[in-house]
């Protein structure tokens, strides 16, 4: 590729009034920098001018070039949005990733054993959680630094506090490897 990936940044909802507006399912951190006046997204890999922004009642609105009124509007829902970024980008805060920067990651034991790898972050309303398949199934780990103290991008893993019952249930033995798992 081109050193740039496209990244889901939101879905379509329902029409809103009667000049073509839509509400949009925000799937980004930073909507006022994907969602501008003036600037594209993506739909089914082409560019779509933003013709409009705005915020309503803590809803996000946009109106796309060509959606004039009610009817094109309602033709667009459940339309993903997505956005053009550089691959190697970070997020500004320190210690914050893109969940496409942590799926696929290995993810390693309190003693460095590869125990299984990050198949999907899930967005809950508590705090976020990592979904770690292992050879016992999936595992659900909160994504805090007092369970996963190391984030390694460049080395390509996570490593997980040692804590009983985080990756298998109490009653099981430890895993000493997983050679035959597919990361």
């Amino acid at each position: 590729m081109d050193g740039f990936e496209d990244v889901l940044i939101g879905t379509i909802g329902r029409a809103h009034g009667l000049r073509g507006e839509v509400s949009v399912r925000v799937r980004t951190d930073d909507p006022d920098l994907r969602f501008v006046a003036g600037g594209s997204v993506l739909i089914d890999g082409r560019p779509r001018e933003l013709a409009s922004v705005r915020w309503h009642s803590g809803t996000l609105l946009i109106r796309l070039a060509g959606a004039a009124d009610r009817t094109a509007a309602e033709a667009l829902r459940g339309t993903d949005l997505w956005a053009r970024v550089p691959a190697d980008a970070l997020p500004a805060e320190e210690d914050a990733y893109y969940d496409r920067q942590l799926v696929g990651l290995s993810v390693k034991d309190a003693n460095g054993v590869r125990v299984g790898a990050i198949s999907e972050v899930r967005h809950l309303p508590a705090q976020d959680m990592l979904v770690v398949r292992t050879t016992q199934g999936e595992r659900l780990v909160p994504f805090v630094t007092a369970l996963v103290p190391v984030v390694d991008l460049a080395s390509g893993f996570v490593q997980v506090a040692d804590l009983i019952g985080l990756l298998s249930d109490p009653d099981e033995p430890t895993p000493v490897s997983d050679a035959g798992e597919e990361s």
